[in-house]
């Protein structure tokens, strides 16, 4: 007979198996946490909590795979990289504690899409408004890298994500070229309709998809990610992740606010 023992969290097929049993987000988010299927992305989260930053030393590392944050019914969806070995592989929230994620949530507070402009850790207070945040990747990886091969095992979590949020969702934001390269074989896996060829990643690129039945649309809307990097050269200012995240917004027909006068002219 075969063997139908479910497999354990270090299992290669543990991904595939335990989300597809989740039955809602918050219940997807706790099984997330326990996987342990990349070796070498374990051993990396561990060994940075092991290590430490001088600054975070009194810091006790969340080292595990770091679960999305925001509603489970949220119409609109941003989607990262991964989280950061020293933000979220150690506060426990994705873009928490670390340079994008100053980035990312003070424009969502400038837009009216966060309660507050700052993440500092678990529960600091931070509420998302109508906003999921979620991820192609759950582990910090070395270098800010994963492999195709951590790409894909991690895949069935983020399919199983956008699953479940499916029947609110109306738009995404696309945070860098690896979400957009991600996320569009997971949509069309799921049965979302794409044009061919399939568009490629830009700032400000937008793509509508059809729903499986015909009858609804999902807007796409690329952004370039608002790491460290790209925010200190200006590749992304303040004013156009704003700008961005207003357009996902209105497209998700959330009540967002656009920036006062002083926030608008800031760059």
């Amino acid at each position: 007979m075969p063997d139908t023992t479910p497999p354990t969290p270090e299992a290669a097929g543990f991904p595939a198996v335990a989300a597809s049993g989740a039955r809602s987000v918050p219940e997807l988010d706790t099984t997330l946490t326990t996987c342990r299927a990349c070796p070498r992305l374990v051993a990396w989260r561990e060994e940075t909590a092991r290590v430490k930053r001088p600054a975070f030393l009194d810091w006790e590392y969340w080292a595990r795979p770091v679960p999305g944050f925001g509603p489970p019914d949220a119409p609109l969806a941003l989607v990262g990289l991964a989280p950061a070995a020293h933000g979220g592989n150690r506060t426990g929230r994705i873009f928490t504690g670390d340079a994008s994620g100053d980035a990312l949530f003070a424009a969502l507070y400038d837009v009216g899409l966060a309660s507050q402009p700052t993440a500092t850790h678990r529960g600091d207070g931070l509420r998302l408004h109508g906003v999921r945040i979620t991820m192609p990747v759950h582990c910090a990886p070395p270098g800010n890298l994963p492999t195709t091969t951590e790409r894909d095992a991690c895949r069935p979590w983020l399919a199983r994500e956008l699953a479940l949020l499916s029947p609110a969702l109306r738009a995404i934001v696309v945070l860098g070229g690896f979400a957009w390269q991600t996320l569009l074989p997971v949509l069309a896996d799921a049965g979302w309709q794409l044009p061919r060829p399939r568009p490629a990643f830009g700032h400000g690129a937008e793509l509508t998809l059809t729903s499986p039945d015909g009858h609804r649309p999902l807007h796409l809307i690329g952004c370039y990610h608002p790491s460290l990097r790209n925010m200190s050269t200006r590749t992304l200012t303040p004013a156009q992740l704003r700008e961005v995240l207003l357009r996902g917004a209105v497209l998700a027909r959330l009540p967002a606010e656009p920036p006062g006068r002083d926030q608008r002219e800031a760059t």
